[in-house]
């Protein structure tokens, strides 16, 4: 289950900042680390299987004083895993066989424009004697 983890840190500085952002980065199944909040107070985490308490633990040891603002489940958007597939909006395009002076904005379309006709079809009857192919 992927998590995400805010923490409230006290550091003053961009020193104490970098040293949090080491010792969390050292954690088991830590996948992403982020300072956060306006004054840059805030150590976001999104994992899979991270130890909360040992995290905050060994903050409180190596920093200065931490504590856990929440901790929530990260769920994957629906939109992301499954994306609907282009359909034509018509079976069958019409593509633009135009005169010269017809307007430059005929092209394969679902909704012909007067200078666009549905593509050529080629009726070609020969006798069938034989097969020239075989």
């Amino acid at each position: 289950m992927k998590q995400k983890i805010e923490i409230k840190l006290c550091v003053p500085c961009e020193g104490c900042r970098t040293k949090a952002l080491e010792v969390a980065a050292r954690a088991d199944g830590v996948i992403s680390l982020a300072i956060a909040g306006g004054d840059k107070d805030r150590l976001e985490v999104v994992g899979v299987g991270v130890d909360v308490t040992g995290l905050v633990v060994s903050l409180r040891k190596k920093i200065c004083h931490a504590e856990i603002l929440k901790v929530e489940e990260v769920k994957e958007k629906e939109e992301e895993k499954k994306k609907p597939e282009a359909k034509p909006c018509c079976p069958r395009p019409y593509y633009c066989y135009a005169p010269p002076e017809a307007p430059p904005s005929c092209k394969p379309c679902c909704h012909p424009p007067p200078y666009c006709y549905p593509p050529p079809v080629v009726v070609c009857e020969e006798p069938s004697a034989a097969c020239s192919i075989m």
